[in-house]
């Protein structure tokens, strides 16, 4: 949960999960959406589906037993090279050295290393770096200090340099180059979509949801119908699309439920989301009550807006 999320904020996920889940194994025996619907809200869903993928190796492969070293972790779906060393070192005492954004930036300024850490080479680099200072007997605690110290000192912007215990060593406060490292030259492509969702409404009240699949953003999630164009377009336009997109039952009212684009913002996407209603008398086939629908897991932006637009219902 930490992975990419702050303490503060995932500690009523933990809580809720470990209540949810007590073992590994009643994980493991969950059903998906079950996990998506107490993951709701935490993002990047991968991580939910992972852990999910883990807790079965670890029940029905492993028969229980969780790895207990830095190679083995590696093999558990979801845990890459830094998640691996932080259980190893932290939790086994495993001489390994944890390497994660804090660490890239308090090594880089203090050593004034001035390689590129979205470059390929920057990892291993890194990793060799730490590994020479580890204390073998002590990893545990200088991994996590080393993390803390970036968290809590060496900041990203306008670090207390002059209050710092390294003050007199650091390369970077030496020379002038505090604000110019860790250097990071590859930028991120923000990609813009125009998302709008169709709550379709038919005489009973009743409405219908999509679950996502493939590869793209919130997979195995739910949604309502998606109308999506590349760019923003008018208000007419969007109509002409909701006709064409209804084509399988005649709409008799459309309209929008609020003006503005929504702005969800996603590590490598923008989403501008707009809902509509649309109405029509013609029962839709699949079609789902509001307690229905509620039970099902979605990207945290429908859910929020299904709980103000459905507060009463």
């Amino acid at each position: 949960m930490l992975q990419q999320t702050r303490v503060a904020q995932g500690l009523p996920y933990f809580l809720r999960f470990t209540e949810a889940f007590p073992t590994v194994f009643d994980l493991a025996s969950a059903d998906e959406e079950e996990v998506l619907k107490l993951w709701q809200g935490l993002g990047y869903y991968s991580r939910a589906r992972n852990l999910h993928a883990t807790a079965k190796q670890i029940s029905f492969d492993l028969n229980g037993k969780f790895p207990d070293n830095y190679k083995d972790l590696l093999k558990l779906k979801g845990v890459g090279e830094y998640t691996a060393a932080a259980i190893a070192s932290i939790a086994y005492g495993e001489a390994v050295p944890v390497v994660d954004g804090n660490v890239y930036r308090v090594l880089s300024r203090y050593f004034g290393v001035e390689t590129d850490i979205s470059a390929a080479s920057a990892k291993k680099e890194f990793f060799a770096l730490a590994a020479s200072l580890l204390p073998k007997d002590r990893s545990s605690e200088f991994n996590q200090a080393l993390m803390e110290f970036g968290a809590l000192q060496c900041v990203p912007k306008n670090p207390d340099c002059q209050n710092c215990i390294f003050s007199a060593s650091c390369h970077a406060l030496q020379y002038k180059k505090v604000e110019m490292l860790p250097v990071k030259l590859k930028k991120t492509k923000v990609v813009n979509r125009f998302f709008n969702y169709l709550i379709l409404k038919d005489g009973a009240g009743k409405s219908v949801i999509r679950k996502r699949t493939g590869k793209g953003i919130w997979r195995n999630l739910y949604e309502f119908p998606l109308v999506e164009t590349f760019q923003e377009v008018g208000f007419d336009e969007t109509f002409r699309l909701i006709e064409e997109f209804s084509s399988h039952f005649k709409p008799k009212h459309i309209r929008p439920l609020q003006h503005n684009f929504i702005l969800h913002k996603l590590s490598h996407q923008h989403l501008q989301i707009r809902f509509w209603e649309v109405e029509t008398d013609q029962e839709l086939q699949d079609g789902m009550t509001v307690e229905e629908i509620r039970k099902y897991p979605f990207p945290i932006v429908i859910h929020n807006f299904m709980e103000e637009h459905w507060a009463d219902a």
